[in-house]
């Protein structure tokens, strides 16, 4: 059943310290691009706690570069991501992903900061930001801190932010020169689709042994997932038929897709199989 606008209150504070303090006894939620919330409220599922719009807020708009590390404001639009260039050099995974989150006018108006907030397990861009290593930033009127995205998801939309905290920003080290990327989403549609299965990697082989792999996938699990038992059976070692069947086995144990209106848990572990063998037999 379709919700009723007028039911929900929205303020939007002129600063970042106002729109913290207004956060501070838990009562509102906040809504930056609003491409999720605004769905949610369409289907009748938004819970009636009064909004908090941050949108307009430049302090969480920025992406700060350095030679050794790029620092994203969650108010990052998808679009900003598409654009930079740093980002397509370094962060190829992210860019490619960026590409894929819903139509332009989705892009235009969708956070990065929005989709790691929203958790879904089938987001776009959330592999790629476990597979480069994310540290995000939270803020509230008492204090920062930070956390590494690996630990940021703990359930099915269930996070680790608190009430009063609102996500600042995303980092990540410029460490993945000489790393081979790999992505591939797979949905209904090659575009605006929601992934029935999407997997981020980067791989460095050196003397035809791989030094370092990281493997992360959307709708596999509860939470997007890094796919670490899988990454530990290729780690050290040379491509091979039984390298790759042995990778094949350790992400079917360490993956539970279900069945849904947009795929079936069977299919998904299937094309997971499939586009894990295909990166490793491109490096």
């Amino acid at each position: 059943m379709r919700a009723n606008v007028s039911e929900y209150d929205l303020i939007a504070p002129a600063t970042l310290d106002a729109a913290l303090a207004a956060l501070s006894d838990g009562r509102y939620t906040p809504i930056a691009g609003g491409t999720e919330l605004m769905v949610a409220l369409a289907a009748g599922r938004l819970p009636h706690k009064p909004l908090l719009s941050i949108n307009h807020l430049k302090e969480l708009r920025f992406l700060d570069i350095t030679s050794d590390s790029i620092t994203i404001g969650s108010g990052t639009t998808f679009t900003d991501l598409r654009r930079n260039s740093v980002i397509a050099s370094d962060f190829t995974l992210l860019s490619q992903a960026a590409s894929w989150t819903g139509s332009i006018a989705n892009q235009n108006r969708g956070t990065l900061g929005g989709n790691v907030i929203n958790a879904s397990p089938a987001a776009d861009s959330l592999p790629a930001l476990l597979v480069y290593d994310a540290v995000l930033t939270l803020i509230s009127a008492s204090g920062t801190r930070t956390i590494p995205y690996r630990d940021f998801h703990l359930g099915y939309k269930k996070t680790a932010i608190r009430p009063d905290e609102l996500l600042h920003s995303i980092t990540m080290r410029r460490d993945f020169s000489g790393y081979v990327p790999y992505s591939r989403k797979v949905g209904t549609r090659n575009a605006q689709a929601i992934s029935k299965v999407a997997i981020a990697a980067l791989s460095r082989v050196s003397n035809g042994l791989i030094e370092d792999i990281r493997i992360g996938a959307a709708s596999m699990r509860d939470a997007p997932i890094r796919l670490t038992a899988t990454e530990a059976a290729l780690r050290g070692k040379s491509i091979s038929d039984s390298t790759i069947a042995e990778a094949r086995a350790a992400l079917l144990s360490e993956t539970r897709p279900i069945d849904d209106i947009r795929s079936t848990g069977k299919y998904r572990s299937a094309v997971a199989a499939n586009l894990l063998e295909e990166f490793l037999r491109l490096l």
